[in-house]
């Protein structure tokens, strides 16, 4: 059926063409014989084809536009009274005898735009006549054409500024503003009786609601003509202009209607006239009907008002003489009491426009920013968590604005209002906000430096660091969860300040808040904090232990017994391996204090989370490397204490599963033994008990690779000892002679030799590699070159 009623529509636009078509052409050729009878009789046979009903707006206007282009012809025709011979007046007379009203209107209007530009008569009374007439059609589409039409024609012949009359008509601008708003009025009336027609199923409906919607440019053009007359400058608009056409916007009541012609005064009049008349405007917003999206509205008119702030600063002082935000925080208060059907997420969406109207034209005033974060706490007050993610989203924004505007979040944590907005948070929007705070100090490289700050600022992410709402960490997404607490975990390195008092206090706020954060979070978190708290204790001493605190000092073993608490709870969350490494951080750092029980105390609890929690063969292979490695740099332990911990390492690195690894640690151990450093342990004895323990693991190890596989297996074991014997050959520790050196090499080239099958590249490459060295050594001579000179390759 509709595509029948579109095929139609297009037979009877064909047909309103060709009549149209058909008439304007003996029309002409009455106009370029000058003869003024048969080029009214045949423009009014044009214009009757205008009469039809049965077109929509759309084929309507394409029918108009034929016939307003040959009218321009006809009006230059009625203006040059030398080609007709009659008197533009007696011509405004004649045109008024058509047979039917619509061609007599539109000739009336063409013959009145001839008769404007004569000044024959006071402009003040034609136009009021043609304004007055035009009213004779009262058809909506048919109604609406021809006062636009109207519109088209006089108004460049409108008086303004500069305007002169021969009879010295007075306040003629005043002439010009009453007919236009007369004529809006008229045609808004007609725009609107439109709404009538919108009867029937609900696909009519909606497809003459948006014929509806194609025909407001008719009558927003008025507006636009208003705003280009000179003569109205800001009293006359305050005073009569503004009034007028919002008295007409509100009484029609019409959604569509009241949203667009709300719209054109905000486009197309001046800023400075919106700031001048802030009052007023705003006024009307809580009469408009309840479905209007004020909430556009009320946005554009703040994006407008910050935008001409942004663009000249002289304009600012207005801004607060006028009291711009406080009217425009009352107005949107009074909208969202109005409309109490408004959604949620219409009503943040106003705060946000507020917001950033208020830190685009006062961005120094953080009460203002407040007072629009606690408007919108009250709106959100007594209601459950957000759910509709149209809602969060613009809470998001709303909350993003000071963070984008100030590029500082220590600002953002200094208003009280904004941790208070996002309580109102579901936990996953809580979290993506939490995010971008950090984003926004990560990016702009901010340092929080009170602990008062940071508490401030840890609850804003709370939603990171602790379960919300008994939400179970297990649903969460592995890689989202991961990034989460490493950004949390860079957070926590962008914490500092150079006064240890304060900066002990800011560490203990972030383990008060991290603490919480259960197994899963704590394996990210706590190394940060551990790193943050050993650069305080390197502070501390480098300052040698000269600080005076307001109470009882911040000293580095009060910072060790808190880190030894922190670590301790990690350890019990089945995070062992990682819990041995910051033992060893801490006692690293103790050993940088010179403070012996202390770091022994860390290697203490290091070797019993090995003995009792650490059960993996490759991570026990691991553990035991970094305890012997750490062990060796120590230099703070007495003898007894040293050999206690050196004799733990050894015992522990004999006791691995697989014998290569027993053998690697086993020789790693010799390195606890000698120190290359002046005051360093030289016991080359006790070196070579190790290397020769490790001998007889990799024996051990090749027997029983001949056992399982048939072969001896590869030699590398052998390989890797005899290097660790070369570099102790060229310390000078008097246990490993030339001829020990020789006797592992033979051993390994027999070794070798036996199995050549089994051999691995990588073996054979190794042992190459370190013969070369040899070699390398003896031809370069000097000390060490006579050293090797025994030694056969």
């Amino acid at each position: 059926m509709i595509a029948e009623r579109f095929e139609d529509e297009e037979k009877w636009l064909a047909e309103g063409i060709a009549g149209i078509q058909h008439n304007a052409f003996f029309m002409h050729r009455a106009l370029d014989e000058d003869n003024l009878r048969d080029a009214l009789k045949y423009s009014a046979q044009m214009l009757s084809e205008l009469r039809t009903s049965r077109l929509s707006p759309h084929k309507y206007y394409e029918l108009y536009m034929r016939a307003f282009d040959e009218l321009r012809r006809l009006e230059m025709f009625f203006k040059d009274e030398r080609r007709h011979g009659v008197a533009i007046a007696d011509l405004y007379e004649l045109v008024q005898h058509a047979g039917n009203i619509l061609p007599r209107l539109y000739l009336l209007c063409t013959v009145g735009s001839a008769y404007l530009r004569s000044k024959d008569a006071p402009v003040k009374d034609v136009l009021k006549d043609l304004v007055e007439m035009c009213r004779a059609v009262q058809h909506p589409i048919r109604g609406l054409f021809l006062r636009s039409y109207l519109s088209q024609v006089s108004k460049d012949k409108l008086p303004d500024i500069g305007y002169e009359h021969e009879e010295g008509e007075s306040n003629d601008v005043m002439v010009a503003v009453e007919f236009v708003l007369q004529n809006f009025t008229e045609m808004n009336k007609l725009w609107v009786r439109l709404q009538l027609q919108h009867q029937g199923p609900s696909r009519i409906r909606e497809k003459r609601e948006k014929e509806r919607n194609e025909l407001r440019d008719l009558v927003g053009k008025n507006l636009h003509v208003l705003s280009q007359i000179e003569g109205v400058n800001l009293e006359m608009y305050k005073d009569i202009v503004l009034p007028s056409v919002l008295e007409q916007v509100v009484n029609c009541n019409d959604e569509l209607a009241q949203f667009y012609l709300m719209e054109c005064i905000i486009q197309v009049f001046p800023d400075e006239y919106h700031l001048q008349t802030l009052e007023t405007l705003l006024g009307a917003c809580p009469q408009l009907q309840p479905t209007v999206d004020i909430k556009t509205v009320l946005s554009q008119l703040m994006d407008r008002l910050s935008n001409y702030a942004a663009s000249n600063i002289e304009v600012l002082p207005e801004f607060l003489q006028v009291e711009a935000f406080a009217k425009l925080s009352t107005a949107i208060g009074r909208v969202i009491e109005a409309q109490v059907d408004m959604p949620i997420v219409g009503a943040i969406a106003l705060h946000v426009s507020l917001l950033t109207f208020t830190l685009r034209v006062h961005p120094d005033r953080f009460d203002y920013v407040d007072q629009v974060l606690g408007s919108c706490v009250k709106k959100l007050s007594g209601k459950p968590k957000l759910d509709d993610s149209r809602a969060t989203k613009q809470v998001v924004a709303l909350l993003s604005a000071p963070l984008d505007k100030y590029n500082d979040i220590v600002t953002a944590l200094t208003l009280s209002n904004y941790p208070r907005v996002m309580d109102h948070l579901d936990h996953e929007t809580n979290k993506v906000m939490a995010m971008v705070i950090i984003q926004s100090i990560m990016k702009n490289n901010t340092c929080i430096s009170t602990a008062d700050k940071v508490e401030v600022l840890f609850e804003l992410i709370k939603g990171l660091i602790m379960d919300l709402d008994g939400t179970i960490v297990d649903e969460v997404d592995e890689e989202d969860f991961n990034e989460e607490q490493n950004s949390v975990a860079r957070l926590i390195h962008m914490l500092h300040n150079d006064e240890p008092e304060e900066m002990f206090k800011i560490i203990c706020t972030v383990k008060k808040h991290i603490m919480s954060g259960g197994p899963r979070r704590l394996p990210f978190t706590v190394p940060s904090l551990i790193f943050s708290a050993l650069r305080l204790i390197r502070q501390l001493h480098g300052q040698d232990g000269d600080i005076v605190g307001e109470e009882v000092p911040t000293t580095p073993k009060k910072i060790f017994q808190l880190l030894n608490e922190i670590i301790e709870a990690l350890s019990s969350v089945s995070s062992p391996e990682l819990a041995l490494r910051l033992y060893l951080q801490c006692a690293e750092a103790a050993n940088d204090c010179d403070l012996e029980p202390v770091a022994y105390e860390f290697f203490t609890q290091a070797f019993v989370l090995y003995e009792e929690e650490i059960a993996d063969s490759k991570a026990q292979v691991t553990a035991i490397h970094l305890i012997i490695g750490s062990l060796q740099r120590m230099n703070v332990f007495g003898v007894e204490n040293r050999d206690t911990l050196t004799h733990k390492a050894t015992g522990y690195s004999a006791k691995l599963l697989k014998k290569p690894d027993q053998c690697r640690a086993v020789y790693a151990c010799s390195h606890l033994f000698w120190l290359d450093d002046q005051d360093g342990i030289k016991d080359g004895e006790r070196v070579l008990l190790c290397l020769k323990r490790a001998l007889r693991i990799a024996n051990a190890a090749q027997q029983m690779a001949n056992v399982a596989r048939g072969s001896s297996g590869p030699v590398t074991l052998f390989v890797e000892i005899l290097n660790k014997y070369i570099y102790y050959f060229e310390k000078g520790n008097p246990q490993i002679t030339s001829a020990t050196i020789q006797g592992l090499i033979e051993l390994i080239t027999t070794e070798m030799q036996s199995d050549s099958a089994s051999a691995l590249p990588a073996s054979d490459a190794f042992f190459t590699s370190t013969l070369r060295y040899i070699q390398f050594q003896k031809q370069k001579g000097g000390i060490l070159g006579e050293k090797y000179d025994p030694i056969k390759v």
